[in-house]
């Protein structure tokens, strides 16, 4: 095998809870996170020469070591001294610094390719294990799925399969550093905390109604009043017929699930002619439950 082509998943987040923060400045986090259909579409060829080259189809994004998919290829083919290069190849899709994890996803990507092309036989926890050096998000986009993250999102749970349902995903035009977000939450002084217990429930029971009523993201506090756009999205997603809405991750998309695609569309319109994002995808969840 000389090349591999692969879709690399947007997440979002159910339910986003801070613990507290930790000396090194850490946060302890209990996150459910499901994977989605936005895809970023991934092509990695191996070449004669050594090296790696990277391009993608924007133009702002960076070609170098600075970007996480070249980092990813780098940090494998420096392990195991690999005498040919790689050629990557990035179609993007996902929002960019929009908190649906697209390049943590390209690099997951990028490592799970490289170990089939390379014949590395590296398990996925190996894989996992090699991720966690890149990012937090990196090893869950490598499991992908409905899963519980803990501690500062490393420990990871597979959790029963997200039930059928319609998602839209709205990223207004503003970007959030995820780092300044962090930085301004006081973990001391939320006080609504998002029912991650009752979404584990709600998995469990394939209870849709449940996971939609105990969805919850504690960073909305600290960016929706930075970025009011955000809280109009949610608005028009849960007055369309959306079962709810909110951010996901620290922002700033903000995600509906819908019952049916009819009401997703109708919300996608009005929130196009509202002018309140560009970008606004109608998909479902991946890893649904088959009955």
């Amino acid at each position: 095998m000389r090349q591999l082509s692969l879709k690399a998943l947007a997440k979002i987040n159910l339910g986003l809870d801070v613990l507290g923060k930790r000396e090194n400045g850490y946060h302890d986090v209990r996150m459910v996170m499901q994977s989605v259909y936005l895809y970023d579409d991934v092509h990695i060829e191996k070449t004669e020469e050594e090296g790696i080259s990277l391009e993608t189809n924007l133009h702002f994004l960076p070609t170098d070591e600075s970007n996480i998919a070249y980092k990813a290829a780098k940090l494998l083919s420096d392990e195991f001294h690999l005498r040919q290069g790689v050629k990557i190849a990035l179609e993007k899709h996902i929002p960019v610094a929009a908190g649906l994890a697209g390049g943590s996803s390209n690099a997951a990507a990028v490592l799970f390719g490289m170990n089939r092309l390379f014949d590395l036989h590296l398990t996925q926890e190996e894989l996992m294990d090699r991720g966690v050096k890149l990012g937090a998000d990196v090893p869950y986009c490598i499991m992908r799925g409905t899963v519980l993250a803990e501690g500062i999102g490393e420990k990871l749970t597979m959790l029963p399969a997200m039930p059928k349902c319609t998602v839209l995903i709205a990223k207004p035009p503003v970007s959030v550093s995820t780092k300044m977000v962090y930085e301004a939450l006081d973990a001391e002084i939320i006080q609504k905390h998002p029912d991650i217990d009752g979404l584990i429930h709600g998995l469990e029971h394939q209870a849709l109604y449940e996971i939609a009523a105990c969805m919850g993201n504690v960073l909305e506090d600290v960016t929706i009043p930075m970025y009011p756009v955000i809280e109009e999205i949610k608005k028009e997603m849960k007055a369309a017929g959306a079962l709810n809405a909110m951010m996901s991750g620290s922002g700033p998309t903000v995600f509906g699930l819908f019952e049916n695609r009819t009401d997703a569309r109708k919300a996608q319109i009005r929130i196009r002619e509202k002018a309140l994002a560009k970008q606004v995808f109608v998909t479902n969840v991946h890893g649904v439950r088959r009955k």
